[in-house]
């Protein structure tokens, strides 16, 4: 299905806050993009709008907060906090109303008690070992300043005026994919093995950059998909850590045609 063309500005809600990023740099990309209007709003604010009614005026929800985490809880930081109790029914009221999401980057460790988001949004990053769907699994990984080459594995609206492959230099991570409930848009062409990443447990005990002790089974390489969600299409891309990807003009085209995928038609 064709991206279709909006004769207003499209407006989206882009909710921020919980990891560090360039916000000028992160809100010149969005500038860029003809036609669309992105209103960056803080969590815990951003929360209070994640329903019918604080959505009425925009067309696409961003994700690229990540909430949930209290990185100051001192020892066994970070702790992990429940999400308010009202935004649970007012997401799931936004998918039902067919609102589009696209999630981007460390959105997918927000939340990490909240095992339905991290099942609309496709899977999860985890800061501590944990369980995901009943098994237990090792913290996730990370690694910065990493550069790859990006395929395209779909002819997609999302992944339209891309070349076939092309290189991108960010933040991977080894994380939890449900690559079973995702249609797949994009991969990194790396190993995603233990030994190309760094344990997210030990950086958060002030080991960057270690993996001494830590085992991590060989994860999936998508960087990049869609899921239908109730009512609503929603794009999860991994890549987006800092200007390096913002300032990509095929990162750019990514974001911007998610955006316009997900958007309502009418």
């Amino acid at each position: 299905m064709p991206i279709i063309r909006h004769s207003a500005p499209l407006q989206c809600l882009v909710a921020v806050r919980g990891h560090p990023f360039d916000r000028t740099a992160f809100d010149t990309m969005f500038q860029a993009m003809e036609g669309i209007s992105a209103t960056m709003v803080d969590q815990p604010a951003a929360a209070r709008l994640m329903n019918p009614d604080g959505m009425r005026g925009f067309d696409v929800l961003v994700l690229y907060d990540m909430p949930g985490l209290d990185f100051e809880a001192g020892e066994g930081a970070p702790a992990y906090l429940e999400p308010p109790l009202d935004l649970a029914p007012g997401m799931r009221a936004l998918f039902e109303a067919g609102k589009g999401v696209v999630a981007l980057h460390h959105a997918l460790a927000g939340w990490p008690t909240w095992d339905e988001y991290h099942e609309w949004l496709g899977g999860q990053f985890l800061y501590h070992p944990g369980e995901v769907r009943g098994v237990a699994v090792p913290d996730s990984g990370y690694a910065h300043d990493v550069t790859y080459e990006v395929e395209v594995l779909a002819d997609h609206p999302v992944t339209g005026g891309l070349p076939a492959r092309f290189t991108l230099t960010d933040e991977p991570y080894l994380a939890q994919i449900f690559t079973d409930e995702v249609e797949p848009l994009l991969r990194a062409d790396m190993p995603y093995t233990r030994d190309r990443f760094y344990s997210a447990d030990l950086a958060v005990q002030g080991q960057m950059y270690a993996r001494d002790g830590w085992e991590h089974p060989p994860g999936s390489d998508l960087i990049g998909w869609t899921r239908q969600v109730m009512n609503s299409r929603l794009v999860y891309l991994q890549p987006g850590d800092g200007p390096s990807a913002y300032d990509n003009p095929h990162y750019r085209r990514l974001v911007e045609n998610a955006i316009r995928w997900v958007a309502p038609s009418t």
